[in-house]
């Protein structure tokens, strides 16, 4: 915050910040004559949109008072944005000024009274946020002169003496040094101890409290040739403080870090070992065989990330100081391997020994140096807050007091947040398994180069190119871009090509390649990349597609530059960069637009696909949208940069937060995590059996196999892209470690965290028998020898099976068409869930005759069934008797192998079952459990062991936490705590994406610096539970080919028939049978004529993302649903919904066109008018059922204040502006 004053008037405290597009109103307020005989005529919007940086200044009541601009190009007419280097040198003789150490102001404007304070603040604050930066020039129109808040600052620069006058204005220039110099550099003195101390104890008291009150002035009269103590001083005073020691441990570094790209921190060495001895695996004739066997027409299955693996063996060590061990080389090395932080392969199971490949991973190969070492640590940093921006100027005299070095490294705590000087340097990434203490950061002396140039390739680049990439995967695609751009320019089909490489001293150091971007309309409409563009400020030919990027290392802090000359250079606006899931094939990948892995992803934003219509294109006929924007092709995770955004830092975030669990909660937590567009988190983790979903190809038959909850896709999954942003380890949680903070995975292998989330939801188990004697009658469960909720903890049997995932369920869709589809034999199902159902018609799918399927119904504890609505219930029943099904109900597991094996059952021949009526004994090839889903044994038992509070669930508060402060839980794995006095109500009952969002911003305090932490509750909320309003979904395909949806709000289980008693539920719109010409379709209206439940049955697919859309909705916005059913003009819900008129119901961005009303509605005219939704809440007040008169008067009110008309307005505003997607609508001027 800085303070203005003006000679006669009061004094301001303003804050600077980025300008946003909302802000051009205020901005305009600010325009006098003078503005636009400088600056002319400008679109304030596209000003903002476009400028590279753009600040301005507010007070506290957030009013404007001042504002600038800034581009990387003169805004001259007669300049090209990609030639001004050339054209300032010629015609002013600047050679020392380029696109990475200069600016243009392209506007300005102040309130008046405060002029000359915001121009110095403005200029200020951008030298602070770019460091590189060391001129700005403004462009002054002929015969006009600056104000005297800009010629203050501004000074003209006298043109070349061999260049004639020309009519194109004058050149001003403002230089850092007389705002934020660059800051002078010296070695320490004990004298400088005085000006120190305060700065360290400003930021910390733990450096006095270890070492004394004289711990700084020992530290520099201790400087010798292998420690040195430098600081920053400004007109004569100690303003930073910087300690650096040649010693190293480099060998350890090496062992935690991948260092290859600074060759081990080592001077190169001829006995280097670079690369592994390569050594022949041979394959045996049996895995050959295998190997060919294993494809499925019907359910292709990845076997790649399908294979068995053999874990590495986790080498135990203690978790100490990193600096200690970094400052000997004879400490303790490898004492930090003990963490997967990423294995690649997904654990052993004991199912796919006869199905997949045995692979075994060999530990990976570490580079061996043996040159001496060329790197200082630096121990001890701290500035003054005012100079933080430069603290870069450091490394110049570091490495001029150690030449010999090459590098510069710093080692800091994962929870410190990244300070300015971090922000030069590069972030190393761990090895596996590593579990180093703290994250370590590099700068190479050749950081210090300021000359980094980039420009258009050339054919003489190539080798230079070649080089460059040589270590890069599919670099052949790269070179092969890189070839047909020197030839042609462009690709075969006429598509421009632009390649661009960076140069410092000659030497080639990156290249990006892009083409024009062919997609537009496509991207718009299936990605919010409106959140950081406005489309029609950008032209056309201003959309360009990164294909291509590679940066050496040494230069990553030049990274975001570099894309900022590829805009500039190219003349484009906007740069997009698509990231295809794992499963594409490597061919019908380079057919997508021949793309490699950019090391600028990181400098990038992820954006969020967008929620589709689906659109009745026959029914549209030529009003159907257009075909870019319907067309399928294969789905992606975008990324984008644009012109604002090559200046905005993003926060990066160190701190280690562990997912255990790929549930749908903790997917929704990682996806709100990936996509904060001004964090990024380099250590987001997740544990989970079989890595992330979605991660196996499409397969409609084996996804159908569980009822889905519609939280995610698979098109979604591929949409995310979050594997670039999640470390993934595949495996079981089994012991959590709660003093060391490590989670333990397979026990063997230790993941570290700072933050601990679980989120492993429940899952399916395999049911244990009661061993109880069939032919004994069992009047209660009670009189069972066990419990009939045991888990099988014995090794599974080979033909038994649960499916909780994707993963599991190819795998038993494999075994059963391998071994058992072509045989005799019936396929044994215990269960009565939604998946249960859909297992059955996956099965029958598969080609399993259905008379082979025998479903066994356990004895039913619950007050419904699964579906709770007879019509449905009764449906499903005659589709499984008429395929000839048997299904039995009633029955609890009691015996495998009539008990014959005990707990060393190795393949279940038949299953025994009791009941109070009598018993049962059923012959099976195959057993399917889908029993009671509970919580994971090895999951249950890692949470008792660490003594975190377990009562049936992970019991947690209303804000996720557990008894440890550093452990969260959400989803259905959790319970409320019973002073709660909710048992019945937990995270189950709630949509899991919504609880998994919930999650994300509650966290999201602890790390984002633009929240501020919530204040504590108020007492009496304290234990009140939250509820969330999304409703819960269920998404299955049912025997008979019956599709079925079912959407509802948050509820507690009852009957159906027992809600239907009830005063206030409502009423119910039905239309059509299950099988019948019309299909079934329930509406449930409830008694505020809301959209509560919508029940669908139907052997066509049906439109879910429509349907789901009616949820909430008033009978109003459904064209008057209700009367127009009494009536009889509704006989089909289907056909209703399928009409062109509801289209813009089921748009993504109807609920904000909805706020964007409600708003207007609760808004007042005027101070002394009261709004339409106050005079509504008044009347019913006082009554609740309001008079004629009374709806009268209010309907008058609402077209005389003009809010009718306003929200006509939005109406069409809204439909013109998504027009792409609502095409069937006609709008103004087209009858």
């Amino acid at each position: 915050m800085t303070t203005l004053t003006t000679p006669d008037g009061p004094s301001e405290v303003i804050n600077a910040r980025r300008t946003e597009s909302l802000d051009a109103p205020g901005i305009l307020k600010l325009v006098q004559s003078s503005t636009e005989a400088l600056f002319g005529r400008v679109n304030v919007v596209n000003l903002i949109e476009k400028a590279v940086l753009a600040v301005t200044l507010s007070n506290d009541e957030d009013d404007l008072l001042g504002h600038a601009a800034f581009f990387d190009y003169p805004n001259q007419t007669d300049v090209d944005q990609a030639e001004w280097e050339k054209w300032i040198t010629e015609n002013y003789g600047l050679k020392k000024c380029d696109a990475l150490n200069s600016l243009f102001m392209h506007y300005f404007v102040a309130k008046q009274e405060y002029s000359h304070g915001c121009a110095r603040e403005i200029v200020r604050t951008m030298f602070n946020a770019v460091p590189d930066l060391h001129y700005c020039f403004l462009i002054v129109p002929p015969g006009v002169f600056p104000e005297h808040a800009i010629s203050d600052i501004f000074k003209q620069v006298d043109k070349a003496g061999s260049i004639p006058n020309q009519q194109s204005g004058s050149l001003f220039v403002c230089h850092r040094h007389d705002h934020v110099p660059v800051l002078h550099v010296r070695t320490a003195r004990v004298e400088d101890h005085d000006d120190l101390v305060p700065i360290f104890n400003r930021q910390s008291d733990l450096l006095k409290s270890t070492y004394g009150e004289y711990f700084l002035a020992e530290l520099i009269e201790a400087q010798d040739e292998n420690m040195k103590c430098i600081v920053a001083e400004v007109e004569g005073t100690a303003i930073g403080f910087m300690s650096i020691n040649k010693d190293v441990n480099i060998d350890l570094l090496n062992q935690c870090f991948e260092l290859g790209p600074f060759h081990g921190l080592r001077v190169p060495h001829e006995d280097d070992e670079l690369e592994p001895t390569p050594t022949p695996n041979p394959v045996s004739e049996g895995q050959k065989e295998a190997t060919s066997a294993t494809s499925r027409a019907s359910s292709k299955i990845s076997l790649k990330g399908s294979a068995k693996v053999e874990e590495p063996p986790a080498i135990q060590g203690k978790l100490s100081d990193g600096n200690a061990s970094l400052l000997s080389e004879h400490s303790e090395k490898g004492s930090r391997k003990s963490s997967a932080s990423q294995a690649r392969e997904p654990v052993e199971e004991l199912k796919l020994n006869q199905v997949f490949i045995d692979v075994k991973t060999n530990l990976q190969f570490v580079p061996v140096y043996k040159g001496v070492s060329s790197a200082f640590a630096i121990q001890l940093f701290c500035i003054d807050e005012s100079f933080e921006m430069r603290s870069c100027d450091f490394m110049f005299k570091a490495f001029e007091l150690f030449e010999s070095c090459n590098f510069g490294i710093i080692t800091v705590p994962h929870l410190v947040p990244e300070f300015p000087l971090l922000q030069q340097f590069v972030r190393m990434t761990p090895r596996v398994p590593s579990t180093f203490s703290q994250e370590l950061y590099v700068f190479s002396r050749a950081g210090l180069i300021r000359s980094f140039n980039v420009r258009l390739a050339c054919t003489k680049d190539f080798e230079g190119v070649e080089s460059l990439v040589k270590t890069l995967d599919q670099k052949e695609i790269l070179l092969a871009d890189l070839q047909q751009y020197n030839q042609a320019r462009r690709d075969d089909d006429g598509t421009q090509i632009q390649a661009f490489v960076a140069e410092t001293r000659d030497q080639i150091v990156g290249v990006a390649i892009i083409r024009a971007e062919e997609d537009i309309e496509y991207i718009r409409s299936h990605y919010n990349i409106e959140d950081f563009v406005y489309f029609n400020h950008h032209r056309r030919s201003e959309h360009g597609h990164l294909h291509h990027y590679a940066l050496n290392p040494v230069f990553r802090h030049y990274s975001k530059h570099f894309l900022k000359e590829v805009l500039r250079l190219g003349h484009k606006t906007c740069l997009y960069y698509p990231l295809y899931p794992g499963y594409i094939n490597h061919l019908i990948f380079q057919t997508l637009g021949k793309h490699t892995l950019v090391s600028a992803l990181s400098d990038m934003v992820p954006v969020r696909a967008r929620r589709q219509i689906v659109q009745p294109i026959e029914d549209l006929g030529g009003n159907a949208p257009s075909e870019r924007i319907l067309k399928q092709q294969e789905m992606y995770a975008l990324n984008h940069i644009n012109r604002k955004l090559t200046l905005e830092p993003k926060v990066t975030i160190n701190a280690r937060i562990v997912v255990v669990g790929a549930s749908d909660v903790g997917v929704a937590l990682m996806e709100t995590f990936a996509h904060c567009p001004h964090l990024r988190f380099n250590n987001l983790v997740l544990i989970s059996r079989h890595g992330l979903p979605g991660e196996l190809p499409p397969d409609p038959l084996r996804d159908s196999m569980m009822a889905s909850s519609h939280c995610y896709s698979q098109e979604e999954y591929a949409q995310m892209g979050i594997r670039a942003w999640v470390n993934v380890v595949y495996g079981n949680m089994t012991s959590i470690d709660r003093k060391k903070k490590h989670v333990v995975v397979n026990s063997n292998t230790i993941v570290p965290y700072d933050h601990l989330v679980l989120a492993t939801g429940v899952q399916y188990q395999i049911a244990a028998p009661t061993e109880a004697d069939p032919d004994q009658q069992y009047a209660d469960v009670s009189d069972l020898p066990n419990s009939p909720d045991r888990r099988w903890l014995a090794a599974c049997p080979e033909n038994a099976f649960v499916v909780n995932d994707q993963y599991e369920a190819a795998v038993a869709l494999y075994w059963v068409e391998t071994n058992i589809l072509h045989t005799d034999g019936s396929v044994l199902i215990y269960g009565s869930t939604m998946d249960t159902y859909s297992c059955v018609q996956s099965l029958i799918s598969l080609g399993l005759p259905a008379k082979r399927i025998v479903i066994v119904e356990p004895l039913q504890t619950s007050e419904t069934s699964c579906f709770n609505n007879r019509v449905v219930e009764e449906a499903i029943m005659l589709e499984l008797n008429n395929a000839g099904v048997k299904v039995v109900n009633g029955y609890l597991l009691a015996q495998w192998n009539d008990g014959k094996d005990g707990n060393c059952v190795t393949r279940i021949n038949s299953a025994s079952f009791t009941s109070p009526l009598g018993s049962l004994r059923e012959e099976c090839c195959a057993f399917f459990s889908f029993y009671k889903p509970m919580v994971d044994y090895l999951s249950f038992k890692a949470i008792n062991d660490a003594c975190l509070v377990f009562d049936g669930r992970l019991v947690i508060d209303a804000n996720f936490h557990t008894n440890d402060v550093c452990i969260r839980g959400a989803g259905p794995l959790t319970k409320f705590q019973r002073n709660y006095h909710a048992d019945k109500w937990t995270h189950a009952n709630f949509n899991s994406k919504d609880v998994g969002v919930q999650l994300a911003s509650a966290m999201l305090t602890l790390f984002d610096p633009t929240l501020e932490p919530e204040p504590e509750p108020p007492k009496d909320l304290l234990k009140l539970i939250p509820m969330y309003r999304s409703p819960k979904i269920c998404k299955a395909t049912l025997p008979g080919g019956f599709h079925y949806l079912h959407v509802a709000k948050p509820q507690l289980t009852s009957p159906l028939e027992i809600l239907m008693q009830q005063n206030d539920y409502g009423q119910e719109i039905i239309t059509g049978t299950p099988g019948g010409e019309i299909e079934y379709f329930r509406l449930h209206i409830n008694q505020f004529n809301t959209i509560e439940t919508i029940t669908c049955l139907s052997k066509k697919p049906l439109p879910t993302n429509n349907l789901i859309c009616l949820f909430g909705l008033h009978e109003r916005f459904l064209n008057n649903i209700v009367s127009r059913h009494q009536e009889g003009l509704i006989k089909d819900l289907y056909s209703y919904f399928n009409e062109k008129w509801c289209m813009a119901i089921f748009h993504d961005r109807f609920p904000d066109f909805r706020d964007e009303i409600r708003e207007l509605l609760i808004t007042r005219p005027n101070d002394d008018v009261p709004a339409l939704e106050e005079q509504v809440r008044k009347y019913i007040d006082e009554d609740l059922n309001l008079a004629p008169s009374v709806r009268k008067h209010l309907l008058d009110d609402y077209k005389d204040s003009g809010a009718k008309r306003a929200v006509e307005t939005r109406l069409l505003s809204f439909l013109s502006y998504n027009y792409y997607h609502l095409t069937m609508y006609a709008k103004p001027g087209m009858v």
